[in-house]
């Protein structure tokens, strides 16, 4: 350590302190701080296909669902709530689901727009990640959602919520209706898109 001034050793404690502290993160953090754009390009997490099904969006289902970082509870649940699926509709419980999906995700959203310092409700088309993680989202929000009563385990909640969603019915898909009329009704104000 130099010997000088006061403040020469103290910025130079806060240097070794802060170089120390970069070194112990894992090298994904130390990128994160050194580089943090805000309006820069992100690049996406990409995620391993379930075990069993083999899709990628089975597995966003399992992370979605999953509570306090108990994986293994909500990959149970899942795969239950598929095979109640297989049982009462006898078809493939991927394929009810990717149309569940299907039916669930929106087209259209309200972004809110500050113009003149008023915000506005301008219409804007969903992406298609956006859209798989809106519609995943709204899913497991509608399961969460039903009463104990009825269903006794998340698994059959989930499993009712899908084949509604499947056929087009159920609350995930009133919520996509929901979203989907209010950007109609603001229409008005597409030209503020950016």
């Amino acid at each position: 350590m130099p010997v000088g001034n006061q403040e020469e050793v103290d910025m130079e404690r806060k240097r070794d302190r802060a170089e120390q502290n970069l070194l112990l993160k894992p090298p994904q953090l130390q990128l994160r701080n050194l580089f943090m754009a805000r309006k820069g390009t992100i690049k996406p997490n990409i995620l391993e296909p379930d075990p069993v099904y083999g899709s990628r969006l089975v597995t966003k289902l399992i992370n979605r669902s999953m509570r306090d970082g108990k994986k293994n509870a909500a990959r149970r649940e899942i795969y239950e709530a598929f095979d109640i699926i297989k049982e009462k509709s006898g078809g493939d419980p991927l394929k009810v689901f990717n149309q569940a999906l299907g039916n669930i995700k929106p087209t259209m959203e309200v972004r809110p727009r500050r113009i003149g310092g008023a915000a506005y409700q301008v219409p804007a088309p969903v992406r298609g990640v956006r859209s798989e993680s809106l519609a995943i989202r709204w899913l497991v929000a509608a399961a969460n959602s039903k009463s104990n009563s009825d269903f006794h385990t998340y698994a059959a909640k989930l499993a009712a919520e899908i084949t509604d969603a499947a056929k087009g019915e159920g609350v995930s898909v009133k919520k996509r209706l929901d979203v989907e009329r209010v950007a109609e009704a603001n229409k008005a104000f597409a030209h503020f898109r950016w």
